[in-house]
């Protein structure tokens, strides 16, 4: 079976048929205020994910939102999966499980050893994994970090080598058409997640980059490991 692979943060029709084009599984909405990929209006939203059209799955991402809020998008864009990618615990997985009647995508931040063994305790709730570069620390250039994910930021991916989970997963974080098929490979990570790496300015999607993107990662097959 081929690397699953995700295309997070569409923000217009025209990226969200490419990710179809490409043959892309997944397309994400991003619906965390803070993000350049952010959709504040659903009835757009629901038109980008009717682009994905009927064999990609619709991917809602969200941050530490309530249930009324996340009523409302899945009235609006009517998701495969529910993105979870802030604080939430295990039992808030399982309660938005519950609640939707949707799978839930758990995202993972993650920068050394600790981090990954800290993810296990998602694996009973949680129905993929995502595991995604913690945020980059402030400093001159970014003095404040306003958001979990989405900077283009990688991390050690052979922390991920060779190490064993009940339900697939995910890798992201500064993935690009350039690198994905070695992150594959050295991780050994049964799907892909790309959001930055196939833009040309923060939040703007190029559709050349996206069928680049899904050809390189199909030149791979990390679900081996």
């Amino acid at each position: 079976m081929g690397l699953l692979i995700k295309i997070c943060g569409l923000t217009t029709t025209e990226t969200a048929g490419a990710t179809a084009h490409a043959g892309a599984d997944m397309g994400g909405l991003n619906f965390f205020t803070n993000s350049p990929r952010y959709l504040a209006d659903l009835s757009r939203a629901a038109e980008i994910a009717a682009a994905l059209g009927p064999d990609v799955a619709r991917v809602a991402v969200t941050v530490d939102l309530d249930n009324k809020t996340l009523e409302a998008i899945v009235a609006a864009v009517s998701p495969d999966y529910i993105q979870l990618h802030g604080s939430e615990s295990p039992a808030r997985v399982a309660g938005v499980k519950a609640a939707f009647g949707l799978p839930v995508i758990k995202a993972c931040a993650i920068s050394d050893a600790a981090d990954v063994e800290a993810a296990r305790l998602y694996q009973d709730t949680a129905d993929l994994l995502l595991f995604d570069a913690k945020p980059p620390k402030p400093g001159a250039s970014r003095p404040s970090i306003d958001r979990p994910g989405g900077w283009g930021e990688a991390f050690d991916w052979t922390l991920l080598t060779g190490t064993d989970w009940q339900v697939p997963w995910l890798l992201a974080g500064g993935l690009d058409c350039d690198n994905v098929e070695e992150a594959a490979e050295v991780s050994h990570a049964p799907g892909v997640d790309v959001s930055s790496g196939v833009e040309t300015a923060p939040g703007v999607k190029s559709s050349e980059l996206i069928e680049r993107f899904v050809a390189a990662a199909r030149g791979t097959d990390g679900s081996t490991g």
